[in-house]
């Protein structure tokens, strides 16, 4: 059943979207983690460690899209430490996904829950997803020990 990776995917790029805008404003450069919840209509959860450099602070923020969706978000706001954010991510394959969070943020941690919406096998389908992101250091390891550990799931 393709239906909880199909929303997961989404919820997952809305995660990178999180705070968006002014960097220096939002989060701090540093070793983050973060965790990633599709909480219904099934729970699945992901969690992963990443470097973020002086130099990706704003294309981290600015909502990259991941490898399975592309996403827009025309409502994003971030300010007084709150986030919104409303937009539509869509597949390779043209699948849509309309997507609407709310959170908060500061510049060692992000919270962000998210409704979402698609149609899958001519039935709409809507879920819920979370966020919960923190700095967990000023310095990185390397690549590969960054790798290795969301591998094993450390």
């Amino acid at each position: 059943m393709k239906a909880p990776t199909a929303l997961l995917a989404p919820a997952l790029a809305l995660a990178l979207a999180a705070p968006a805008a002014h960097a220096a404003a939002t989060i701090t450069p540093g070793y983050w983690e973060s965790t990633n919840r599709l909480l219904s209509p099934i729970r699945q959860s992901k969690t992963e460690k990443r470097c973020i450099t002086p130099a990706e602070v704003d294309k981290f923020l600015s909502g990259p899209s991941n490898r399975h969706y592309a996403c827009t978000y025309p409502t994003r706001v971030f300010a007084g430490g709150q986030i919104r954010l409303k937009g539509t991510c869509v597949s390779k394959k043209g699948r849509k996904v309309a997507v609407q969070g709310t959170g908060s943020y500061s510049p060692d941690s992000f919270s962000l829950t998210a409704e979402i919406a698609t149609e899958f096998l001519g039935l709409d389908v809507v879920g819920k997803a979370s966020t919960e992101a923190r700095r967990i250091g000023d310095a990185c390891p390397s690549p590969a020990e960054i790798e290795a550990q969301n591998r094993a799931g450390q």
